[in-house]
């Protein structure tokens, strides 16, 4: 008896290994299709970057352990963009080029996006792009996972006019994103007869910062008395603002701020304190309550540490992926013969447009039109335990406009084009 089980113990193993090895090597036979993820991982935006990286890797190591993509296994090789338009310039070619990689994903200003987006468009590649922006863009070679400024910076001000008063002070970044923003609200503002008490933009990096200008400007607000200051900072300067703020005796009872590009780990990098009772306007808050987001959650902290957080452009950029996915996986199983590979950019895109997602953020849908998301707004209140307590949310997800309704398309893309000139080609001021 005893050798009947020691044989038959020998055949199960043998049976085990056998299967083992032929799972492998089907793993090992798919068919590997490569991918970028371009982001900082140095530089001032490195802290809001990094957990994009987290996310998007996330996110391609399920749809490889699901196999959503039958048949393929997805590689990528992340790049880093070094806070610096002109890095992720280069290095979006070389990934296209030298690693031959058929989609990015990455960027966070839009002076890295308007640079990787001449690229793309050069090489016929896509850019999967993760993070809310200023609108007036709509290019075949980029997808808008982010926010477009009706899903965003305009219900978001008239929340503010209708909740918490009507004088505002504007504080950005010296680059595209607040410029083009501040131009819209401005628009907005006038249109509702409301005042601008005050407009000032600081550096990228606080090393270019000026003696005395946070100072100054810290003054400005104390003198001019807004009711609201509308922030659009980009990176690690939030810090300094907020805590300038607070040393002057400025308050979020006194003056509340309504940030447009302060998420989770943004106030884990600047200190939760000094912002606790301001607000902030994304599409997806991690304090959401829905078995799909508390998924995408304890999938990432699982991963990164219990200590991880979630944030709106970390949330779009594993939405992005998905899509992406979803897309080549008809693509594949549509066996197109019009194309030469289901993975080249005209046989995503006859599919992407199709898509629908159940994700974190709730349900979105791809607008075949501009390739930007239909998206749910959302206004949140920072609390002390550095999340968002959701205070208002529109009651759908709101269709893409990429363009606001207060000027033509050629009006923005004037003002577009003037700040580029203004600023030697660029995409941020020069200082």
């Amino acid at each position: 008896m005893n050798g009947f089980r020691q044989a038959l113990a020998v055949i199960v193993t043998g049976m085990l290994v056998l299967l083992a090895a032929g799972c492998g090597k089907a793993d090992h036979h798919r068919q590997v299709v490569k991918v970028g993820i371009l982001h900082s991982q140095s530089g001032p935006m490195a802290a809001s970057e990094k957990p994009v990286i987290d996310a998007t890797v996330l996110a391609l190591e399920q749809v490889n352990q699901q196999r959503l993509i039958p048949g393929v296994r997805v590689e990528w090789v992340i790049a880093d963009g070094r806070s610096d338009p002109a890095t992720f310039a280069r290095e979006a070619e070389r990934l296209i080029t030298e690693e031959d990689v058929v989609a990015i994903f990455g960027c966070w200003t839009s002076a890295s996006r308007k640079a990787v987006k001449t690229v793309v468009e050069q090489y016929d590649s896509l850019l999967f792009y993760p993070v809310q922006y200023e609108g007036i863009e709509s290019s075949p070679n980029v997808v808008y996972l982010g926010a477009a400024p009706n899903q965003q910076i305009i219900p978001a001000v008239h929340w503010a006019m209708e909740t918490l008063g009507s004088k505002f002070f504007l504080v950005g970044s010296d680059t595209l994103f607040p410029h083009a923003a501040n131009t819209i609200i401005k628009d907005q503002l006038k249109a509702f007869g409301a005042e601008v008490a005050g407009e000032v933009y600081l550096p990228m990096s606080t090393q270019a910062l000026r003696e005395g200008e946070l100072d100054a400007i810290v003054e400005q607000i104390k003198d001019t008395r807004p009711s609201v200051i509308l922030n659009t900072l980009n990176g690690s300067l939030n810090t300094l603002l907020f805590r300038k703020l607070r040393e002057a005796g400025i308050t979020s009872k006194d003056i509340p701020s309504l940030s447009f590009s302060i998420g989770e780990n943004e106030l884990r990098e600047a200190g939760v304190r000094d912002m606790v009772g301001d607000y902030a306007a994304w599409n997806y808050f991690q304090s959401i309550e829905s078995p799909t987001n508390r998924a995408f959650i304890e999938a990432l902290r699982a991963q990164y540490g219990e200590t991880a957080s979630a944030s709106d452009p970390m949330e779009a950029a594993y939405d992005g992926v998905m899509l992406w996915a979803k897309s080549l996986a008809d693509a594949r199983q549509a066996e197109i013969k019009t194309y030469s590979n289901f993975y080249d950019t005209d046989a995503v895109l006859q599919f992407l447009g199709s898509q629908s997602l159940q994700a974190p953020e709730g349900m979105v849908f791809v607008d075949a039109q501009n390739q930007h998301l239909y998206k749910t707004v959302r206004i949140g209140r920072i609390q002390a335990d550095g999340n968002f307590e959701i205070v208002w949310q529109s009651d759908v997800p709101i269709r893409p406009e990429p363009y606001p309704v207060f000027r033509s398309k050629e009006e923005w893309e004037a003002v577009i084009t003037n700040l580029n000139r203004q600023w030697g080609g660029a995409w941020d001021a020069p200082r």
